[in-house]
């Protein structure tokens, strides 16, 4: 008797070959047969009219500190993820000494938006290396990790605060070399660095100070392994971006290691660039480099309110400085004086024309209540005011608890964008699933892709948008037995319908550690996921305790 059958579906088995019919059956966590399946089953699934694929893989998230309270990643697990790669951008949250750990909590506050009640009440820190934050993400895990060790938490344990502010010696570097080492050997499926992040001072974080000798020497150590090195390129500027993936390149063809960067955006204003962008990382595929550019699905959306500080306004040094050093009280009354009211206005100007667009999307109190929905231009003219006065006004009514939704901000173009997905050479990924939690959801990527962009679009076939998601990143990141669906492999799978895949409406949830709150974007479509064989999540039963696993990349 199987574990599982499941019946009557239309395969796509992640190889991009065209779909066929047929019954897969499950026996200890593999696939053992595709075909006609006439035997019995523990469980029988019946997915008549649905698509039978193998598990998604998520090259790009940050769920580092929810798999500390949540091993299913929710809600990746019911949009089909089956893998999820987190620690990217420098950031993991091991190697860490005890004294780093409240630097890398404001690191992941900055950079990812992470609220830091949510690591104060959901976090036990009772790990330091690496070896001992996989023994702790373990427990509990239902989905697989494929984690990368952060280049600057790297530099941190090593060179303790010097990592803050200058280059390594010989000697550090070669300390770094044998850490990376041990990472490795503990199941790290490579090692991220970021050329643009800030700390929480709105300083260089410390990968940003290491110079090309030192990342040659980790990509040597990656090259030992065969592993992948992730970058977070000077993705604002065409031409930094382009010197970003020559040296990644580089490093690529001299230590044999694949290699990617994220995100990369194309928006009306700069299709030249990106086209220069890819017709480079051609040239470089062509001399026999692996440059992998991620791009995501989906448009960017980014919501805010003041209680936190918003990337959105980074560029606004003052709006900023407020947001990310003032005290709830502080920002209230930086609002009040007219003085400084008048500044921010000022300074808020080069962009007037977003401000009217923006969406009040949430409230505290009932007073406003009747505005949600409306855009700031419509409330201003309500109540005689501009745009900017309005979002000040709400935001002072409201305690800071008014949200806003700049939404369409760019990579909204399904031209475009459409493009750029089905390219050979793009690699999809840059979803962020786990961070920016009250900016944007970062979830859903995958049913954006095979609803908009293959039903809507016609962007590219089912079976090539499977391939991307599957089989290529397995590929790309060199999991084993993983990304096909064939007789040996790990019987990671998603059972959806095609005719309704997508992500559903952004919801507003309360489920973060100490109180908090995130923008979720529950799955359509989905009708069950199975990790090594045991469901993990269906829309019959829910999230189920199965058993997920560490996937280091595949050694040399």
């Amino acid at each position: 008797m199987y574990d599982l059958v499941i019946r009557n579906g239309r395969v796509v088995d992640g190889s991009g070959l065209p779909a066929y019919r047929a019954d897969v059956a499950v026996k200890d966590g593999r696939i053992v047969r595709i075909g006609h399946v006439a035997e019995d089953a523990l469980r029988v699934v019946d997915a008549s009219g649905k698509v039978v694929a193998p598990g998604f893989i998520d090259p790009h998230t940050h769920f580092d500190a929810q798999l500390l309270w949540d091993g299913c990643a929710k809600p990746a697990l019911s949009h089909g993820v089956t893998t999820i790669v987190p620690g990217n951008c420098s950031l993991s949250l091991a190697p860490l000494r005890a004294e780093h750990r409240m630097k890398l909590v404001g690191m992941f506050n900055q950079i990812e938006e992470m609220p830091l009640k949510a690591f104060r009440e959901g976090v036990v820190w009772d790990w330091e290396t690496f070896a001992e934050y996989i023994a702790r993400i373990r427990k509990g895990l239902a989905i697989n990790v494929a984690p990368l060790v952060g280049h600057s938490v790297l530099r941190l344990w090593v060179m303790g605060d010097a990592a803050m502010d200058r280059t390594a010696t010989a000697d550090e570097i070669a300390g770094m070399q044998a850490v990376l080492r041990e990472c490795l050997d503990a199941g790290a499926a490579g090692l991220s660095t970021s050329y643009v992040d800030m700390d929480e001072r709105l300083l260089p974080v410390p990968s940003r100070h290491a110079d090309p000798s030192e990342v040659d020497a980790l990509a040597a150590v990656l090259g030992e392994y065969g592993r992948m090195l992730q970058i977070v390129p000077e993705f604002y500027d065409a031409d930094l971006t382009i010197a970003r993936l020559d040296q990644l390149a580089d490093l690529s063809i001299r230590h044999s290691i694949p290699t990617t960067f994220s995100p990369l955006f194309v928006n009306a204003d700069n299709i030249e660039a990106v086209n220069r962008v890819m017709k480079r990382v051609d040239e470089q595929f062509d001399r026999g480099a692996r440059v992998w550019p991620q791009v995501q699905t989906r448009p960017i959306d980014i919501s805010f309110c003041f209680a936190v500080p918003s990337l959105l306004f980074i560029r606004f040094p003052g709006w900023y400085r407020i947001m990310r050093f003032g005290a709830h009280e502080e920002i209230l009354a930086a609002f009040r004086d007219a003085d400084n009211r008048a500044k921010l206005i000022a300074e808020a100007a080069p962009l007037a024309g977003l401000w009217p667009r923006l969406v009040l999307r949430h409230v505290k109190f009932d007073a406003n209540r009747a505005l949600v929905g409306k855009t700031l231009g419509e409330i201003a003219e309500l109540r005689g005011v501009s745009p900017v006065d309005a979002m000040i006004d709400l935001s002072l009514e409201e305690d800071l608890d008014a949200h806003f939704l700049a939404a369409g901000m760019g990579h909204n173009d399904d031209a475009q964008v459409g493009r750029l997905l089905a390219h050979p050479r793009v690699h999809v990924g840059a979803s962020d699933g786990g961070a920016h939690i009250l900016s944007f959801s970062t979830y859903g990527d995958t049913g954006y892709l095979l609803g908009h962009f293959v039903r809507d679009v016609k962007a590219m076939t089912l079976e090539a948008a499977v391939k991307k998601v599957t089989s290529d990143t397995a590929a790309i990141w060199g999991i084993p037995e993983r990304g096909l669906l064939q007789p040996g492999y790990v019987a990671d799978i998603v059972v959806f319908d095609p005719e309704t895949i997508d992500r559903s409406v952004e919801d507003f949830v309360g489920d973060v550690p100490g109180d908090g709150f995130r923008y979720v974007r529950a799955s359509s479509g989905v009708d069950a996921v199975f990790v090594g064989g045991a469901l993990a999540w269906s829309t019959d039963e829910g999230y189920q305790p199965a058993q997920g696993e560490i996937l280091p990349g595949l050694a040399a």
